[in-house]
């Protein structure tokens, strides 16, 4: 069986990569490291592509930009996937500010070159779309919170277990990441409900794991657990470094995409973060990154949050339970952060 993984060098797309070359899938990776064009030499995945590559003899790597339409779909035609991972995006908030049409060109344009790309070839196979929580914008701040020590929380019991998909998606302020990554999930659902493909977006709480290269625009875990070890500064912005966040393991991301290539869906929306069980805020993730490495945590304080930055975000994963009872979190807080202090400690002593 053939795998399409998009983004493949990335966090999401290198956890997909192994997970399904260890299953036995033919797994053909597109990326071309335009991470290191984002975020510079902090946000380089060649060493994950080596890794990668050297790691399964079932991997086949290819260096294609996803804006690139004609160079996908000769792609996409020679290989003939039984399924598709598509996790190739520019991330960040702040860049997209900063280089409007590269956000949109790869985050929208590049989603909708996939879809048009695998529907020509074989319309039959899975989709999975790595959408974004940020697709609801600031919205899930007009719920009501309750200011705790160290983190802010749902007031109403009806919230207690965070944000569903009926949450709006329009009337708020995304940041122009964000709006090119709802064009990207509202493309995703068209080609589900209007050409009958089995897709699915997945609108990720913070997704994380040991092989993210976490920088100060995107990753935050990562980078914060870097910026500890280096003994570096960190800055927070804004909501006293209360904001909360859900953080899933990219593992458990991988097998959801393994339980919806098995038993595929069209046009499905699913929140999907590690719930309330592995939510913390910024102040909180400062204590636990402490404990395991022995070293305080250095940090600066700036009063204007992020525009569009969420304050509380827990995914409510009922219905993505519901849909696949089989799935559910098998990696906790605890697992999560010393991983990544286990993988900064020895990438930065390599």
């Amino acid at each position: 069986m053939k795998l399409i993984v998009t983004g493949s060098s990335g966090l999401i797309g290198s956890e997909v990569v192994a997970h399904f070359c260890k299953l036995g899938w033919d797994v053909h990776g597109f990326d071309n490291n335009m991470r290191a064009d984002f975020f510079g030499p902090g946000g380089d995945t060649s060493w994950n592509r080596s890794r990668l590559i050297e790691t399964f003899a079932n991997f086949t790597h290819h260096t294609v930009d996803i804006r690139d339409r004609a160079a996908l779909k000769t792609l996409v035609a020679d290989i003939g996937p039984r399924a598709v991972l598509h996790a190739a995006a520019q991330p960040s908030h702040d860049l997209a500010a900063s280089r409007p049409f590269d956000d949109f060109d790869v985050n929208a344009v590049g989603t909708m070159n996939m879809l048009e790309a695998v529907r020509l070839v074989n319309p039959d196979a899975a989709f999975v779309h790595l959408s974004t929580n940020k697709v609801y914008g600031d919205a899930p701040n007009e719920l009501p919170l309750d200011e705790h020590a160290k983190r802010w929380d749902y007031a109403r019991q009806e919230d207690w277990n965070g944000i569903r998909e009926d949450m709006r998606i329009d009337q708020s302020t995304h940041s122009l990441f964000g709006a090119s990554k709802v064009a990207a999930d509202v493309f995703v659902q068209e080609y589900g409900r209007y050409f009958g493909m089995h897709t699915c977006c997945l609108r990720g709480g913070c997704l994380t794991g040991p092989n993210h290269s976490g920088v100060q625009l995107h990753g935050y875990l990562s980078y914060l657990v870097k910026v500890n070890l280096e003994g570096g500064m960190y800055r927070v912005f804004g909501y006293k470094g209360k904001q909360v966040r859900d953080n899933i393991h990219s593992h458990d991301v991988a097998c959801f995409a393994e339980r919806f290539f098995d038993s595929p869906r069209c046009g499905e929306v699913y929140n999907i973060g590690g719930g309330r069980g592995n939510s913390c805020s910024i102040l909180e993730a400062f204590d636990r990154v402490a404990q395991l490495t022995g070293k305080p945590m250095r940090y600066t304080y700036e009063e204007t949050n992020r525009r569009g930055d969420h304050i509380c975000y827990i995914s409510d994963l009922d219905k993505l339970r519901s849909h696949y009872p089989g799935w559910d979190i098998t990696r906790n807080l605890d697992v999560i952060f010393e991983e990544i202090v286990a993988s900064w400690r020895t990438r930065l002593t390599a």
